[in-house]
């Protein structure tokens, strides 16, 4: 087709915000799948994507829209919704030239909508706000109107009021995307340039790679290379989503399809890698590829010591359609044999885990998430530390540096000093404060961004819940990475029975060891059954023990036999009883539940 009738663009909102609804309403007034095959969520096709509500997978699907006799072609790309995954985001949108803004008419801007649409400008893109939700009886859309004049400049006269749930206003969001999404601007006759924004692994295919064309063409059997690894491949199959895929003859410049590459590891065909051909390749690939970066890292072990094999083969074949996974073997003397596993977030930790459990039957250990440190050693040798148990000696450390993060929270401005106290109580440091509502609103309604800077490791565990619970569920979350920073951090060990235990270790600030400390043998005690002979637990800095608690032994009544008789005989049945206690204790295995990991989860405050 025509360039000028090609219009690529994407959909993005915060979290359910009706992105998805949006996109069923296009897909079903098109009559891109038949009201058949029709269902909720149709781009969702995994069942966690359903029950949670969000796109964790990329999609795309190319759709056929007649209007006034003339037929386009629209490429819609559909962006995972959680900030975990923001790099996808920003490869979804370089393969767009447009982005449908959805806004909720009952609840307005939050902290995604903003992140999401700065993205969407930085990249040039033209974005079309939609104002959804409108049926609902407590929408307010003039209000959400104002917010999107007052902070994101958009005129009245642009916005599209919609309710996607019963299709109106959804032919003038396909109107819109015509007259107001630019054409692709690529060129057919240049060198190949094809964009890879998502992948996916096919047993019979192989890697399928998800392209948008920005010049040239590429035809089945066609002989390419990946600019960033240099990796030959042959297109064994191109082909176009309509939602499932279609094999076409060849794909031209402007459009948006697949490619099967026949690969085996779907690391040598990375999101933001470029495509091009291996005979006439082109000089330089398209900008802003980096590798995707792991930001969580956590131990995953086995219940049962027999099942390793299968966790091994389990996450072989996960990362075979997610790139971002990274895994690397590692033994604990808690634990046993498993696995230390690299995540972008802790939804992305979340979904991993759930898969690994119910796709493939495991029972799993997981260790608390922690972070990558960067350690500089005294003779100026720097490391990578994701394991808190790897942390060299204490005292061969000259610094330790931690990631930080922008965080930006919306909340309504009767919050602001809860959220206040929750962010300085996690060493943030505040960086500006913002009012989105016009001077008109209710002094306790008008909502409010507040940036602060955090360290990732406060942030990593309870603080999303904390901030809903303090907020009363109103508030929202947006972060990125902003940097390493050096900190006054030490490792805190625990040790059970005077064994540390390495999956209990956590790298903490200096100021908070002590009360960190004191609170995870004071919940360990708690967790830990009872043995037949007293059990210290310690918290520790290198040699100096800062905290400690004892699991009182169980007591047998050795006395009661005696009902009578010499104080004597009592005497020596006690002694005996003691000795046989000071022996088990010297090679008494204390076993750690499940429950006492998670403690290092779930401490309070």
């Amino acid at each position: 087709m025509e360039q000028s009738r090609i219009r690529n663009f994407c959909i993005i909102a915060h979290i359910d915000h009706g992105k998805s609804t949006l996109a069923d309403r296009l897909l079903e007034i098109t009559c891109t799948i038949s009201p058949r095959q029709m269902s909720e969520q149709v781009l969702d096709q995994m069942d966690m994507e359903r029950e949670k509500g969000i796109t964790i997978k990329a999609k795309a699907v190319r759709m056929s829209y007649d209007r006034n006799g003339q037929a386009y072609e629209l490429n819609l790309i559909d962006t995972p919704g959680h900030v975990d995954f923001a790099y996808e985001v920003s490869r979804s949108l370089a393969a767009c030239e447009g982005a449908i803004l959805v806004v909720d008419a009952t609840q307005g801007i939050q902290a995604q909508t903003l992140a999401n649409a700065y993205l969407a400008v930085d990249s040039n893109l033209t974005v079309i706000p939609v104002i959804n939700k409108i049926d609902l009886p407590n929408a307010d859309p003039h209000r959400v109107a104002k917010e999107l004049e007052d902070v994101l400049c958009f005129q009245r006269e642009e916005m599209i009021l919609a309710s996607a749930k019963e299709g109106t206003g959804t032919r003038e969001v396909l109107d819109a995307i015509i007259d107001r999404v630019p054409p692709p601007a690529g060129e057919r006759h240049k060198p190949l340039r094809a964009l890879i924004f998502d992948s996916k692994y096919d047993s019979y295919k192989g890697v399928i790679a998800y392209v948008r064309l920005v010049d040239g063409e590429v035809a089945n059997q066609a002989r390419l290379r990946m600019m960033s690894t240099g990796s030959p491949v042959e297109a064994l199959e191109v082909g176009v989503f309509r939602p499932m895929p279609v094999p076409v003859e060849s794909l031209a410049a402007g459009e948006v399809g697949y490619i099967a590459t026949g690969l085996k590891n779907v690391k040598e065909c990375q999101v933001g890698d470029t495509v091009t051909s291996d005979t006439a390749p082109a000089a330089a690939p398209l900008p802003g590829y980096r590798p995707v970066k792991p930001m969580v890292f956590a131990g995953f072990y086995p219940a049962e010591a027999q099942d390793y094999g299968l966790l091994r083969d389990a996450l072989e074949k996960l990362r075979l359609n997610d790139a971002s996974l990274v895994f690397e073997p590692e033994t604990s003397v808690a634990l046993g044999f498993g696995f230390r596993c690299g995540f972008l977030g802790l939804l992305h930790m979340e979904i991993v885990q759930e898969r690994l459990e119910r796709e493939y039957g495991l029972n799993l250990l997981a260790t608390s998430p922690s972070v990558e440190y960067q350690v500089v050693e005294n003779d100026g040798l720097e490391l990578l530390v994701d394991n808190p148990a790897a942390l060299p000696s204490f005292g061969g450390i000259r610094e330790i540096r931690e990631p930080w993060m922008n965080i930006s929270i919306i909340t309504p401005a009767r919050y602001i000093g809860a959220v206040m106290e929750l962010v300085t109580g996690r060493r943030g440091e505040y960086l500006k404060m913002e009012y989105l509502e016009a001077a008109g609103a209710e002094a306790g309604d008008a909502r409010v961004l507040l940036e602060y800077s955090v360290p990732l490791s406060a942030i990593l565990v309870d603080f999303y819940d904390q901030l809903k619970s303090r907020t009363q569920g109103y508030a929202s979350l947006d972060y990125t990475f902003a940097g390493y920073r050096p900190g006054n951090l030490v490792r805190l060990d625990v040790l059970v029975n005077n064994q540390p235990v390495d999956a209990l270790s956590a790298v903490t600030h200096a100021e908070e060891a002590y009360r960190q400390g004191r609170a995870l043998v004071e919940k360990l005690r708690r967790l830990i059954p009872r043995q037949l002979f007293d059990v210290p637990l310690q918290a520790a800095i290198g040699q100096r023990v800062i905290a400690r608690e004892t699991i009182k032994a169980l007591r047998k009544n050795v006395l009661a036999k005696c009902y009578g008789g010499d104080v004597t005989r009592k005497r020596k049945l006690l002694e005996k009883q003691a000795e046989g206690k000071k022996r088990m204790k010297r090679v008494g295995n204390v076993e750690i539940p499940q429950e006492a990991f998670m403690a290092v989860l779930k401490l309070e405050g």
